[in-house]
């Protein structure tokens, strides 16, 4: 379905019962709302699930530019304003999980959970420097000359060997990312930081990780400075642990939110 927020046309998904609480999911980089395919299928019974494409991503538009993070947690805040969503849990992998973390801090009223996922939420001199560098080759190349060099770094290597259909999957949704919004992506993962003023969060939060993930002692030190947070790390998995390992991030994920 499509709906129009912030100035853009939405792409988004509702699954369950009305009346249920709200759970909503944000798209990691380079992928889409199909991403989140087995957690809405297992939760959807419990919660109203909204998934929606970022900005830039599956059938959400794709405007020329550089995106600010400001201006993806105003886009999360339009949608449920469109949806009129007055609060929700908020769940958010990698981009998403930026996004998760960004809207505890400076929209509290609208959330009432966070989960955290696979995000150091916070850019580094270096990493701003890699981010420009893939904005370079997609620039050039297009996202074919993304595809594989991300598939590496998401997946462990025996994962990525082995092709099980997650790297399929997630191949296929690398591949359909429209450059325009890849490009604005990675310069909003190249300028962020919430990591900073984690300590300031006062709704529930969980920080879920793959065990091989890079983010992973980052997110380790942000539950450390958030008193009252969880911390879970999936074992053996990568970058895009959802996909790797549905029922152990599913399990951990509903045990949170029912608590």
């Amino acid at each position: 379905m499509q709906i129009k927020a912030n100035g853009i046309n939405f792409n988004y998904q509702i699954d369950g019962a009305q009346g249920a609480p709200w759970l909503i999911f944000s798209n990691s980089l380079a992928t889409n709302l199909s991403m989140w395919d087995d957690q809405a299928r297992a939760l959807s019974g419990r919660f109203r699930v909204l998934r929606y494409d970022q900005r830039g991503h599956g059938k959400t538009e794709a405007p020329d530019g550089r995106y600010p993070f400001a201006t993806l947690l105003a886009d999360a805040i339009a949608l449920m304003d469109a949806l009129e969503i007055a609060r929700a849990h908020f769940c958010g992998l990698s981009l998403g999980g930026a996004t998760a973390l960004g809207l505890a801090e400076q929209h509290p009223d609208r959330i009432v959970s966070t989960i955290v996922c696979d995000s150091p939420c916070a850019s580094t001199p270096a990493s701003a420097k890699q981010w420009e560098e893939r904005i370079a080759v997609a620039k050039t190349g297009g996202m074919a000359a993304i595809a594989e060099p991300t598939l590496q770094r998401w997946f462990p290597p025996p994962v990525y060997a082995a092709k099980p259909p997650g790297v399929a999957k997630v191949r296929e949704m690398v591949l359909s990312t429209p450059v325009n919004g890849f490009i604005g992506c990675c310069a909003a993962l190249g300028d962020h930081n919430f990591r900073s003023s984690v300590a300031s969060v006062s709704r529930p939060v969980l920080f879920l990780v793959g065990e091989k993930d890079p983010p992973n002692a980052a997110m380790r030190e942000m539950h450390k400075e958030l008193a009252g947070s969880q911390f879970v790390e999936i074992a053996g998995a990568g970058h895009i642990s959802n996909i790797e390992q549905p029922e152990a991030f599913t399990r951990a994920l509903e045990k949170f939110l029912t608590e």
